[in-house]
């Protein structure tokens, strides 16, 4: 499946996340009319038609009605019912079911599925609003290749898509690329306050601090390692490598190490808490 080849595509929720996507997979080329979305919210659909000229439905089940892909773009406690009104569209014509609910693993999901459905999960980040996101992608092996090239070419519509080795390194690509961009925020944000401290007035240090935050992003996507830009900024002695032997001695790498395990951590409870609520749900509909 190339960029701007034609296929049915249904969201299943319009918020923020699935506007992105839409968004990116307009720039691609890939037609309005081919893209539908379930949003019972009178409101989000008004939003979503000022946007683009897509197909827009207050019933999820008439959106996804012969769909190819379906992205599940809902809060992870409203993914169980919403699968669950989706159950003859799914076995209409037995779609892809990409799903961005953080937290709720597969077996969670194809417990509100008929079988033989094919589910896909992805972890994207809030850079994706603006393009530049990273998504982690995780599919069972009964997915086929073709499966997963219908999810790719929707996951990568707003930025990167990578596919792990496990479901349970979204646990991990949560609290790397999921939670990250706030841990880079507050760095930008102490620097600017630390550099007031100093002497600098409050919208300078703002400035220089954001400023310096997404001039070294763009860095960082050059063919050259995060080493080799950090030590391009560091000349021997130097004022880098006194602020730098500063963090170094208070412990960052280690904080920041302990930090990921916390995120990944919390990753893995949320989700058993969303599968035992999942499964409690799905128990009581039959």
């Amino acid at each position: 499946m190339q960029p701007g080849e034609s296929f049915p595509i249904a969201f299943i929720g319009g918020g923020s996340m699935a506007r992105a996507l839409i968004a990116g997979l307009l720039r691609r080329g890939v037609p309005a009319r081919q893209i539908s979305v379930g949003e019972p919210s009178a409101d989000a659909r008004a939003a979503l038609q000022r946007q683009c000229d897509i197909n827009l439905r207050a019933d999820n089940a008439e959106a996804a009605s012969g769909a190819e892909l379906v992205v599940l773009a809902v809060k992870p406690q409203q993914a169980g019912s919403a699968l669950r009104g989706l159950q003859s569209a799914l076995l209409q014509r037995a779609p892809v079911v990409l799903s961005i609910a953080a937290g709720l693993r597969i077996a969670d999901l194809a417990r509100a599925c008929p079988p033989g459905i094919a589910i896909v999960r992805a972890m994207p980040n809030r850079p994706a609003l603006l393009g530049a996101g990273v998504t982690g992608l995780f599919a069972p092996p009964s997915v086929t290749a073709a499966q997963r090239s219908l999810a790719e070419l929707v996951a990568g519509a707003a930025g990167r898509a990578l596919w792990l080795r496990s479901e349970a390194e979204l646990d991990v690509v949560t609290a790397l690329s999921g939670s990250g961009p706030a841990y880079f925020f507050l760095l930008a944000e102490h620097m600017a306050k630390a550099a007031e401290a100093l002497g600098l007035d409050h919208d300078t240090a703002a400035l220089l601090a954001r400023d310096t935050l997404h001039g070294a992003g763009l860095l960082a996507h050059q063919d050259t390692t995060l080493a080799d830009e950090r030590a391009a900024v560091s000349s021997r002695g130097g004022t880098t490598e006194a602020a730098l032997q500063v963090l170094q001695q208070g412990g960052f790498e280690q904080l920041i190490a302990r930090a990921l395990q916390a995120g990944a951590a919390r990753s893995v409870q949320l989700a058993d808490v969303l599968g035992a609520a999942a499964g409690a749900a799905a128990d009581g509909s039959r």
